[in-house]
């Protein structure tokens, strides 16, 4: 199945047979319906397969190294003690206990509560795998691996409907598989993954939520006989359940960081202006502005109010037990305004917050210096990698260093496939062209998404940023770019125009796995001669 024209505000589509059509022979209700593609059980064998395929290259090697690397020297441990106690206990120097967790002994933290900047609900989910496997290597990586492959179903899934193309859905999916820095963050214990998951799932429930509101305008002037609303507002609906599961979805984003706040508030006014455009559409005129009240407070209550419900609620085990960070607090300030309002338990929690605030904002992480310390301003075009653990100077002839070579290392870098960023980068630029340009809805998706989890980050002052953060961008962009190349693949049955574009796609996917193949040494711990490691390292500031 494959894309088609865009349906614009110019130009619709008959996703059956991959034709254009021009809107002005079609009704009103065919506009808002612009039915899916009719291939649902074959585009589910093809979600399946390219999943399969992701899960199997990042399961092999999963629990190697064997050790903490990076900053799973924090949420594994936090995971543990969170499971067994309901809050985070702290731990020794982890140069002390990170050999000792290693060795089988994962009971060394210290019997106070540990102040911890980020929600919970990540770290449940790496204690989940630390729960079947145990407080080993494997065990707190498989979550990652899980959620990993997850994003990939659900990128594939929202590419899929935004497009109404199961080719492009599955190009999708492919080539977020074939990169780099998703392929690293799927095999480390880290928060990310999670929260990316969660955002682009939250932004596929409210890609649903648009169809759905549409297909209640169609079948509204269907039941009662008109081709358009003559300029009335039309039908008011409360009642829609893949808007609520979005604000589920952004509420448990900020469960796992507060970083899905800011896609929460981006894709909420969206969505918003896509019920104005289908009240336009339906021929609501100049009350379709009505919508930003009518249906703009009940969508305020389904995404933001739900959102904060589901984020409070991730809480529930610092709330329900008494030795957690602060939790104390309400209990003995029985006189605060905050108490007063939100009782002890919530206003201990309230004040933890605002401690983890000042954590993230305060004068603490502001000015701190890292090796890998990467501007947002460099993500897109991966600028500066991340190293997340490296082990250098190998003798040769011993660990797996041939005898040839003057020596070896072995990393694991948070790199992403270099021709597949790049080509992306392009692609967004093209993407806000035909969005603002051309008024094609679909691509407003990855570029709001894109800077919705971009941007924030230029405003953070002075503290370290890393370039492992752009994994909640990737899924964006990824689709900007696998939207864009659709474009250049052209609608079914155009002859040679066809042809050149499958040929020119069919390249570029392949240069991407061939690039994706030749950086896979220094994304899974290989050991590699140092030319070797060299040849990839294609700029200094790779290094």
């Amino acid at each position: 199945m494959t894309l088609t024209a865009p349906a614009s505000s110019d130009v619709a589509t008959d996703t059956d047979r991959g034709e254009s059509v021009d809107p002005n022979r079609q009704s009103t209700i065919e506009r808002l319906r612009d039915p899916m593609p009719t291939d649902r059980l074959f585009s589910w064998l093809v979600t399946g397969a390219i999943a399969a395929v992701a899960f199997v290259i990042r399961f092999v090697g999963l629990a190697t190294p064997n050790k903490l690397v990076f900053d799973e020297t924090y949420y594994p441990k936090d995971a543990w003690t969170l499971s067994k106690f309901g809050y985070e206990k702290g731990w020794p120097d982890g140069k002390i206990v990170n050999p000792q967790i290693v060795a089988g002994n994962p009971d060394g933290f210290n019997p106070d509560a540990a102040f911890i900047v980020h929600p919970q609900l990540g770290k449940w989910l790496i204690a989940a795998g630390e729960h079947l496997f145990g407080m080993n290597s494997f065990g707190w990586r498989f979550p990652s691996l899980i959620f990993g492959v997850l994003l990939i179903i659900v990128t594939i899934r929202l590419v899929r409907r935004v497009s109404r193309s199961t080719l492009i859905g599955g190009l999708a999916g492919l080539l977020l598989t074939l990169d780099g820095l998703h392929f690293v963050m799927s095999r480390i214990g880290l928060l990310d993954m999670f929260l990316a998951f969660f955002v682009v799932a939250a932004v596929a429930c409210l890609a649903v939520d648009r169809d759905w509101f549409r297909e209640r305008l169609a079948r509204h002037l269907d039941a009662k006989g008109l081709t358009d609303l003559g300029g009335t507002f039309g039908p008011v609906v409360l009642w829609r359940p893949w808007r609520l599961l979005a604000g589920v979805m952004f509420g448990l984003a900020c469960g796992v960081k507060w970083n899905g706040l800011y896609g929460l508030a981006a894709f909420a006014v969206l969505s918003l202006a896509w019920d104005l455009g289908a009240r336009r559409l339906a021929g609501a005129g100049l009350q379709s502005w009505r919508g930003l009240l009518v249906d703009g407070v009940p969508a305020f209550v389904q995404t933001v109010v739900v959102a904060l419900i589901v984020y409070v609620s991730t809480w529930a085990s610092w709330l329900a037990t008494a030795g957690g960070w602060a939790r104390a607090w309400g209990a003995n300030n029985p006189n605060a305004l905050s108490t007063r309002i939100l009782g002890q338990p919530l206003a201990s929690l309230w004040k933890y917050h605002t401690e983890i605030w000042a954590f993230h904002s305060g004068a603490y992480i502001n000015g701190v210096e890292h090796t890998y310390d990467a501007r947002p301003i460099g993500w897109l075009v991966m600028a500066r990698p991340i190293g997340i653990d490296a082990v250098n100077d190998i003798p040769p002839g011993s660990q797996g260093c041939p005898a040839t070579a003057d020596k070896c290392l072995q990393v694991i870098s948070g790199a992403g496939t270099p021709l597949l960023w790049w080509g992306a980068a392009i692609a967004l630029v093209v993407a806000a062209f035909w969005w603002i340009g051309n008024r094609d809805w679909r691509f407003g998706i990855p570029i709001v998404g894109v800077l919705a989890n971009w941007l924030p980050w230029f405003g953070t002052g002075d503290r370290p940023q890393f370039f492992f953060y752009a994994i909640v961008i990737i899924p964006f962009s990824v689709m900007a770019l696998s939207m864009a190349l659709g474009r250049l693949l052209g609608p079914a049955r155009t002859g040679e125009r066809r042809m050149l574009g499958a040929i020119l796609v069919g390249a570029f996917t392949a240069l991407v796995a061939a690039n994706f193949a030749f950086i896979l040494p220094i994304l899974n711990d290989t050991v590699l001669p140092y030319q070797s490691w060299l040849a990839r390292m294609w700029f200094k500031s790779w290094i």
